[in-house]
């Protein structure tokens, strides 16, 4: 028995994106069946080749965010890298990209000319912060969403600086907000046989994650602060230190759960107090509560704690590093790390896709590829012979 068919066989989405939000929008299109074509140039490449780390000259990012894509290299600067595009646009549903404004544009590969040839073609542009506004021509990159969007400001200690993450979280947020966005795209394309153009900044997604600032501000003048691991909506919520050098983190967002907790650390009495049935009310004494929990799981082991609290019903979780996730029981029961076969690595460990589906799962088929891989087989499929194919190697339109 074959495997189950996965969701979006048989569409074709072009990468023509770099580093991060772009490519992560197709590697999950790709994770669900989609045969995704990495459009590199034929020299630098895409510069996530070289980000993080590598093991024997192979980078170990690359291998996931790519994975599921086939790789190609075009000078989409010269007439013949350009044509090429176009003609593998003919016959696309999606193509992704993140050049400034106007980039595609001068090099005759707008998306008002790709889709007046491909009339179903949907068109993903990621830019920083967007095709049209002031900013538009900035460069723009993750950091700079994640300082604008009140992220930073939020984050770190109150006595502390801004602090920025130290992963891409803008960059994955729009990637994921651009996977949902193609295929909102390409369900109006199912309905109306036309394709689109979709706008998406880094910086607006992450400003939804941040949370309604915005708002708030807008209706009562107030500006959040950071809180350190406080919450500004409940409390107790922070993270506390085991006797054994381990830290655990509390929620504690449900009224139900900051009374289990309370009960569990030995302060039942506070309960009775007429501010901690609020929210609000529990972290304008957040000092206290928080000193009753510090107080008690500093006392006990990592273990002892985690089991108390999962007895008592009360919501708290190690905090975890890298080491910590592939040990854990729990993550490895449900698979969501996988080891999949690298022709480079081995067995290399992956997150798995990220959602299960119980009549049409995706998987990891193969893992990222070297730069320019698949180039022949593509540019065959679009009917080139082998003499065509080595003058645009030996010319530098292709890899």
């Amino acid at each position: 028995m074959g495997e189950r068919p996965m969701p979006l066989e048989g569409l074709t989405v072009l990468d023509v994106s770099t580093v991060l939000a772009g490519p992560l929008c197709c590697q999950v299109l790709g994770d669900f069946g989609a045969d995704v074509i990495k459009v590199e140039h034929p020299v630098s490449g895409d510069s996530l080749r070289g980000h993080g780390h590598q093991k024997d000259g192979h980078p170990i990012w690359w291998k996931e965010v790519s994975r599921n894509k086939r790789t190609i290299a075009l000078d989409l600067k010269t007439d013949e890298g350009a044509e090429l595009l176009r003609r593998l646009a003919d016959s696309a549903d999606v193509l992704v990209e993140n050049f400034r404004p106007g980039t595609l544009e001068r090099w005759g590969l707008g998306p008002q000319e790709l889709i007046a040839r491909n009339p179903r073609l949907v068109v993903v542009r990621i830019t920083g912060f967007g095709q049209t506004g002031p900013y538009a021509a900035r460069p723009g990159f993750g950091t700079l969403a994640e300082a604008m969007s009140g992220f930073a400001a939020a984050t770190g200690e109150p006595d502390g600086p801004p602090t920025l993450p130290a992963f891409g979280l803008a960059d994955s947020i729009c990637g994921l907000a651009a996977s949902s966005a193609a295929l909102m795209a390409l369900r109006h394309r199912d309905q109306t046989g036309r394709g689109q153009v979709v706008d998406l900044s880094i910086l607006q997604p992450i400003m939804k994650a941040v949370g309604p600032g915005p708002t708030v501000y807008q209706q009562l003048g107030v500006v959040e602060r950071r809180h350190g691991n406080r919450s500004s909506s409940n409390a107790p919520r922070n993270t506390y230190r085991t006797v054994d050098g381990h830290w655990v983190a509390v929620s504690t967002s449900a009224q139900r759960i900051a009374e289990r907790v309370l009960e569990l650390v030995g302060h039942p009495e506070v309960i009775e107090e007429g501010w901690f049935s609020s929210g609000h009310g529990r972290v304008a004494h957040g000092d206290l509560l928080d000193g009753y929990v510090a107080d008690w799981i500093g006392e006990r082991g990592r273990a002892e704690v985690i089991k108390a609290f999962e007895a008592a019903g009360a919501a708290v979780a190690p905090v975890y590093d890298a080491r910590d996730l592939t040990e854990d029981a729990h993550v490895r029961a449900t698979g969501m790390l996988v080891e999949v076969d690298d022709p480079d690595l081995g067995p290399l460990l992956q997150h798995d896709v990220m959602w299960r589906m119980s009549e049409s799962p995706g998987r990891i088929r193969f893992t990222g590829r070297e730069h320019g891989a698949d180039t022949r087989e593509v540019l065959t499929g679009l009917g080139l012979d082998t003499d065509e194919i080595d003058r645009l190697v030996a010319d530098g339109v292709a890899r």
